[in-house]
């Protein structure tokens, strides 16, 4: 069967670690059809519009979607795309790397962030000068179906059970109705529980990340929280992720354009590619998706290394040294 798979680079390093990933994933016996599609604030500049219409239909038709990253028109490509694929759920690992340099090496989490409401739900106004407002969406429905989602992760991956991290002491009908909803769930599936206030979460998550494992959470508290856990293991350029909707899903790095290096060719691969392995297991292709990973992981310990690691290895070094482990 051939997966179409939709691939939008986007800015910056995008356009420089899609291709690497692209390039590994032509050396597996998969069969996927990549079709190539602009977004970002070349396009913007160039249209007037940072999501082209036919970009946002090919994302919503295809099996999957490879993107890059995109700079200050971010917002305005990253969250349609994920309404394209009706991502529900963020899937973010942050797992320290065996040979890599990290703050808490025991780290190894993985982030189930919901994907569809709380305050990125674009509800905002001016009502004044003086006065903005900015209204915060927590329903139900996307709460059990991040919960029915984490149970099967869990079950599936072989985990104990997961972590619900919320401020329902403070945001008592929003964060409470997800708290309440997602346990509920959990107890109805008869998977373990525990909750973590999420700020004390932030502070027990660098003193000692190994009480952690999988953690459940509304959206903003996902996006801090898992990119606070980047940091403990070396940065944003070491994690991959996934946005899974009920038919297809849209895999990307964690890192943003690094405007700083674009066009250098010596932007840190690693996370594009070990979101491409994502996409692999998604698809059931789990011995493909396990050999990808093991061969970064093999990449980032012995070399060739890129600058942000400490190396002096271009992007095309470290893809050349991931396709001839595999």
């Amino acid at each position: 069967m051939t997966h179409e798979i939709a691939v939008v680079p986007g800015d910056g390093i995008g356009q420089e670690v899609i291709p690497a990933a692209i390039e590994v994933l032509e050396t597996l016996d998969v069969d996927f059809e990549f079709i190539e599609a602009e977004a970002g604030d070349r396009v913007k500049a160039e249209t007037g519009e940072a999501l082209p219409q036919e970009t946002y239909d090919l994302a919503a038709s295809t099996d999957a979607t490879l993107f890059g990253a995109a700079g200050e028109t971010a917002a305005d490509v990253i969250l349609p795309l994920r309404e394209a694929v009706d991502s529900f759920v963020n899937v973010r690992p942050a797992t320290a790397f065996p040979g890599v340099e990290a703050v808490r090496p025991e780290t190894d989490l993985v982030f189930l962030r919901e994907n569809t409401e709380g305050v990125y739900s674009g509800r905002e106004d001016r009502l004044t000068e003086d006065v903005s407002t900015l209204t915060r969406v927590v329903t139900e429905s996307a709460s059990r179906r991040l919960a029915e989602y984490a149970c099967e992760f869990v079950t599936e991956h072989g985990h104990d059970g997961f972590t619900v991290v919320h401020k329902a002491n403070v945001m008592r009908e929003t964060d409470g109705l997800f708290r309440d909803t997602v346990t509920e769930v959990a107890d109805e599936r008869g998977v373990e529980t525990d909750e973590v206030l999420m700020d004390a979460f932030a502070t027990q998550v660098c003193l000692d990340p190994g009480q952690f494992d999988v953690v459940v959470c509304p959206n903003l508290a996902g996006d801090v929280l898992s990119d606070l856990a980047a940091g403990l293991v070396g940065g944003l350029g070491l994690l991959p992720s996934a946005n899974v909707g009920p038919d297809r899903a849209l895999f990307e790095p964690v890192h943003g354009t690094a405007p700083d290096i674009a066009g250098e060719g010596v932007a840190n691969p690693a996370a594009k590619i070990i979101s491409a392995a994502m996409m692999l297991e998604y698809f059931g292709y789990d011995e493909e998706g396990t050999a990808v990973r093991e061969a970064v992981e093999a990449v980032l310990a012995e070399g060739p290394r890129t600058p942000d690691l400490g190396g002096d290895a271009s992007t095309a070094d470290v893809t050349s040294a991931v396709v001839e482990r595999l």
